[in-house]
């Protein structure tokens, strides 16, 4: 197959697999494209990246059904991507290096991207959950979850109660968190945690936004405004 049938084989068997609306093919394709322009003018291994962008959150759906909350995404999709991999003709090497863009694409997760083409396949995703999409993204997943649109919580008890004790930890009540929350414990600190020098600069801009629309939303719901 050419480059483009390889991506659009992938692309179906990722459709085939998708979450809800905040982890939909749509997300997929920003991350795809974002990732292209990051890796402008870097030395990268471009069929690695774009076929790690598109099959990135192939088993979100699958972490998302588990109540028990013991499947991560990043891990059971690397294993998942490998018959589809074989199937479009990658060879081991290529898919060995597809498989650590994925196991390390996560915020919260334990493995650290060490490849060029890893760490910008991390910073695309993460950018996608700060400026106006990210905040999109977070009211669609506030509506699948039952959420809270707002909730005016002290972040460490919150974390003891609810994130394992950790700010970064995994939510146990998805019904009792909320877009502030999000942004306190994750998306404020996102910048620090991108490796590129072209994310941080479009991560700085898009966190702004994210900041300033929170400040509003909080006057608005205080009946400041």
């Amino acid at each position: 197959m050419d480059e483009k049938a390889v991506l659009d084989a992938l692309k179906k068997a990722v459709e085939k697999e998708l979450s809800c609306s905040a982890h939909d093919i749509d997300h997929v394709m920003r991350v795809h494209a974002l990732c292209i322009t990051l890796a402008e003018n870097e030395a990268i291994d471009m069929e690695v990246l774009e076929s790690a962008a598109i099959l990135h959150d192939i088993a979100r759906a699958k972490e998302d059904n588990d109540s028990s909350g013991k499947t991560d995404h990043a891990l059971l999709g690397a294993k998942m991507a490998v018959p589809i991999l074989e199937d479009a003709g990658f060879c081991e090497e290529k898919i060995r290096q597809i498989q650590h863009c994925i196991e390390t694409h996560r915020y919260r997760g334990e493995n650290k991207p060490q490849t060029m083409e890893a760490k910008i396949l991390f910073d695309a995703d993460k950018l996608d959950s700060l400026g106006a999409i990210g905040i999109a993204r977070s009211f669609v997943w506030i509506g699948r979850n039952n959420a809270k649109i707002y909730t005016d919580t002290n972040l460490k008890e919150y974390a003891r109660e609810n994130l394992g004790g950790k700010t970064n930890g995994r939510i146990k009540d998805k019904t009792k968190h909320s877009p502030q929350i999000e942004f306190e414990a994750k998306a404020k600190h996102i910048v620090d945690k991108l490796h590129t020098k072209k994310a941080k600069e479009i991560g700085k801009e898009r966190l702004k936004f994210y900041e300033e629309f929170l400040k509003r939303l909080e006057m608005e719901i205080k009946g400041k405004l």
